[in-house]
């Protein structure tokens, strides 16, 4: 992903370097703050948002290979941020229409923005009742792959804390997907 010499560079403050460093980062912030929140729109101000705090304290980064953790943690904690000031807005009814283009949708990878907008609505409808721990645990294991140890690193959680999170998300979301599907 970053490498040390791009990260050391950058402690010195050569703004050239930081831009391949905003580069190599964008899509992973992106991914997982798209997943997070279901919004082109905030995901890309989650993006804004981290890459000013990782410019911030670029010196708190001890190594390269725990840069990607590091980054993770800044944006899921945003995202936390923003999910607060959303607050729950009053739970969505969603018709028959909707629940087929989930069913259509569920593997498929989005990359124009009528198929992101869709990927948003399916991930808002199945994850919009989750608590932000729950939902933040289930993007990260099941969305982006991560193992459970770096799901404790970025989200400062205990072990037996994301594994209770990601049960109860999985058994909710799998009630939901039982129900309408």
């Amino acid at each position: 992903m970053v490498e040390k010499e791009l990260i050391e560079e950058c402690r010195n403050g050569d703004l050239h370097n930081f831009r391949k460093v905003v580069e190599k980062s964008t899509p992973l912030i992106f991914t997982v703050a798209f997943r997070m929140l279901g919004d082109e729109d905030a995901a890309y101000d989650i993006v804004q948002d981290t890459m000013v705090t990782v410019w911030q304290k670029l010196d708190e980064i001890k190594t390269a290979a725990s840069y990607k953790t590091w980054v993770y943690r800044i944006a899921v904690n945003k995202c936390y941020d923003q999910l607060r000031k959303q607050k729950r807005q009053k739970e969505e009814r969603f018709g028959e229409r909707e629940w087929e283009i989930i069913s259509n949708h569920l593997s498929e990878g989005g990359n124009t923005e009528l198929e992101n907008m869709e990927n948003a609505m399916i991930i808002n409808m199945l994850t919009n009742r989750l608590s932000p721990r729950q939902k933040a645990v289930f993007v990260l294991s099941e969305l982006e792959g991560l193992d459970s140890d770096d799901i404790v690193k970025i989200t400062g959680m205990t072990r037996s804390l994301v594994k209770a999170n990601l049960y109860y998300a999985r058994k909710n979301i799998g009630q939901l997907l039982k129900k309408y599907l």
